[in-house]
């Protein structure tokens, strides 16, 4: 507003800053209705097509900007972009009285406050986090505190593991590429004593980074107006009957219902908006989750996927893998690193896999290798290749789990003319020329649909061959796909149990919670094995209302949640837990 008042020629770069959300492209046709869409304060506007097709032309051509940091005068032709509201932020900016808002990020890329940076130092910060999406192309080669490059001041790294020598495993350092470790195991995990094991298994629960200031041209991750702030921003989607074949709830509708919180005449019942849940469903999650993890202390988490709604870390793949870009650095923070913390939880493990949506959703480009490169940066973050495993002792207690995690990502790579809004290789999003060849990923939308398929082939003769070869008392498959979605009608994880000895499956993608018990021979055809699907995480909104008066389109036993899994020598216990913190259902199974 201050600006605005100045007649300054630079206001409209700012428009973000003062809460609004960035305009699409102007060719309305670019921007179709789907079934995932959002609205801007005053614009109706398709938040995937923002998040994803907005200046990807661009990033497509460029890999991180840091990993190619030539620097360059603010003159330079590469920054004529960015190169007038430098100017004005150096000059004058850094003292209007909302400075400190605008520039936040500012101290943790150059390691000064507003008042105190050069014009260096603002170069620096629209290289890597522009304020209002001006970005510069190349960073400045004199600023406060160089490298001039970089876009963390200070840039933490988790410590190497004890016993990291000559070699060591693959906790040590990261790859050079993010497949060189795929297959292989992470470093056995202990846990001694006599008390009760826990584990508790979460998914789809990373909402939208409201406040991170995009690169590459890409628009605000904002859904509705009052989503441009910090922590995470729930993703709404639309809503259907039980069958999935009425439409209970449009997009535009439930845009509606986020802008008014439920109170406008224009936010209709059918959508079963419940404020006070449906607009913070990933803090309520983790508020359970904490409380819970206070009184049960587990040992270490499952995390089924879809970790960052709408398009994973948003930046085009190609980072270096033993960098950590602002922008990833930026999404973890927000959502992860501030969210899942206390007693009994501050440091656990969050063994992990990517989800369709970490891939990039309806794009295979985003910075997906970001996800497994942050194993080396986090002292918690575990998800060192597309597919892995861990081995579990719990010695005192005389028993172990091997607990394979596995990339199904294969069930959203369809043919690129094929189911536009959730296919991550559709012609339709991905921009022309997009590949991450060079690092291992797809080459081409062409080619995407068997790279999936190829994958998922490997892992199969992988997992095959490894459970064969597993001695241990447990053995549990984590993957983001629900239960049974192996690409056979369940007769894959059917074999999986019935001939190899497989006791549970772990998954998500949908939104809610669900129990598959081995008595729902309506829909479990895995030959008596026990799944579960936790994607009611809270980073998207359930698949039906959250009320509990209105179950008739719920497919589980919860909307939002995550679940408990007690684990000893003779029996693994699986506790469904609400939002709320209350259990709402339990089961039991032994191992095979």
């Amino acid at each position: 507003v201050a600006m605005v008042s100045r007649g300054l020629p630079l206001a409209a770069a700012f428009g973000a800053l003062l809460g609004k959300a960035l305009s699409l492209e102007s060719d309305p046709s670019a921007v179709p209705e789907d079934d995932e869409c959002a609205a801007a304060e005053d614009v109706e506007s398709c938040s995937l097509n923002a998040l994803q097709r907005k200046g990807f032309l661009v990033g497509v051509s460029q890999h991180e900007h840091e990993e190619a940091a030539e620097c360059a005068d603010l003159s330079d032709p590469a920054n004529s972009e960015c190169e007038e509201v430098v100017r004005w932020a150096a000059q004058g900016g850094k003292n209007d009285p909302h400075a400190s808002q605008w520039f936040a990020d500012l101290q943790q890329i150059a390691g000064v406050d507003a008042k105190q940076a050069t014009e260096g130092d603002f170069q620096r910060l629209y290289y890597c986090s522009p304020p209002g999406g001006k970005q510069c192309k190349k960073p400045p080669c004199d600023c406060s505190k160089p490298p001039c490059g970089k876009c963390l001041v200070n840039e933490a790294r988790a410590p190497a593991p004890a016993g990291c020598g000559a070699g060591g495993d693959i906790s040590c350092k990261p790859p050079k590429k993010p497949f060189d470790y795929k297959g292989m195991s992470w470093p056995t995990m202990s846990f001694a004593g006599t008390q009760t094991m826990h584990i508790f298994a979460i998914g789809d629960w990373g909402g939208m980074d409201g406040s991170l200031n995009p690169i590459e041209g890409r628009p605000s991750m904002v859904a509705y107006s009052w989503g441009k702030r910090p922590g995470p921003s729930v993703f709404p989607r639309t809503r259907w009957d039980l069958a999935h074949e009425v439409e209970l709830c449009t997009h535009k509708e439930f845009i509606a219902c986020f802008q008014s919180q439920g109170e406008g005449e224009d936010c209709p019942a059918s959508c079963g908006y419940v404020k006070g849940i449906d607009d913070q469903p990933q803090q309520l999650v983790a508020k359970a989750f904490a409380a819970r993890a206070a009184l049960k202390d587990p040992s270490f988490i499952l995390n089924v996927g879809d970790n960052f709604y709408w398009g994973g870390i948003e930046k085009t793949c190609g980072t270096p893998m033993g960098e950590i870009s602002f922008t990833a650095h930026h999404q973890f923070n927000q959502i992860f690193e501030q969210m899942y913390n206390g007693p009994g939880l501050s440091g656990k493990k969050w063994l992990s896999v990517l989800g369709n949506h970490d891939w990039g959703g309806r794009v295979f480009n985003n910075g997906w290798d970001q996800q497994i490169a942050y194993t080396w940066a986090s002292k918690r973050w575990v998800l060192p290749a597309p597919y892995y495993m861990v081995h579990v002792d719990y010695p005192t207690q005389d028993f172990s789990a091997d607990i394979y995690f596995l990339d199904s990502n294969f069930n959203d790579a369809k043919s690129p003319d094929e189911d536009p809004e959730h296919n991550i290789c559709g012609s339709k999003h991905n921009p022309s020329g997009a590949t991450c060849a060079s690092i291992g990923g797809p080459e081409s939308v062409e080619t995407c649909p068997q790279y999936f398929q190829d994958l998922w082939a490997e892992q199969k003769v992988w997992m095959e061959k490894k459970i064969s070869q597993s001695d241990a008392t447990w053995q549990i498959a984590v993957t983001h796909f629900p239960c049974g979605e192996d690409g056979e009608n369940q007769a894959w994880y059917k074999k999986l149990h019935t001939q190899y000895g497989l006791d549970l499956l772990v998954t998500g993608h949908r939104h809610d919670q669900e129990m598959w018990l081995p008595s729902d021979t309506h829909k479990n055809f895995m030959g008596g094995m026990t799944c579960i699907v936790t994607g009611g995480g809270g980073g998207i909104t359930s698949e039906a209302t959250p009320d509990a008066n209105n179950t008739k389109d719920w497919y589980g036993e919860a909307q939002y949640g995550f679940y408990d899994i007690t684990i000893s020598k003779a029996m693994i216990k699986i506790e469904s837990i609400n939002w709320d913190g209350k259990m709402l259902k339990s089961t039991t199974t032994s191992p095979r």
